[in-house]
């Protein structure tokens, strides 16, 4: 199972394209993936780069969870899609963030890659400069999700 732990900073060129971390692109390799998907979050102004064998678990999961016949639910499942791009990464190990992306996510050239569970999130460094949630409200969740 792929899993990726990490806080790692690094940065775009001019034409928006960047190293996945040594660190990451190895436990990519290892497990033979062959694409990546990126889409924004939904919750956060991050990106997020999906192995391609997670990306498939994700879409077919989503796919079992609506009805295609429900016009809301297709609606979903479009946005969904709409938000994602196929990428590849070079001999190198870079991939080309499309200038889209680096807009929604407020990316000028500083980034931090966050290894979060099977994803990989990528953030305009300054966004991660303070807490995501106050220390003592995270501190109070924590317990009250431990008892």
């Amino acid at each position: 199972m792929l899993q990726f732990l990490g806080n790692i900073e690094a940065k775009t060129d001019a034409k928006g394209r960047i190293f996945i971390p040594a660190i990451f692109r190895k436990r990519l390799q290892s497990e033979g993936e062959e694409f990546l998907v990126l889409r924004k979050d939904i919750f956060q102004d991050c990106l997020v780069l999906y192995p391609g064998s997670v990306w498939e678990k994700e879409i077919e999961q989503l796919r079992t969870r609506l009805n295609k016949w429900n016009k809301e639910q297709q609606q979903l499942f479009r946005q969904f899609l709409l938000d994602a791009e196929r990428l590849e990464m070079d001999a190198s190990g870079r991939i080309l963030l499309p200038k889209r992306y680096l807009q929604i996510a407020g990316i000028q050239s500083d980034v931090r890659f966050l290894g979060v569970d099977e994803t990989i999130e990528i953030w305009a460094k300054e966004k991660l400069e303070t807490p995501l949630v106050d220390p003592a409200e995270f501190s109070q969740k924590m317990q009250g999700l431990m008892e």
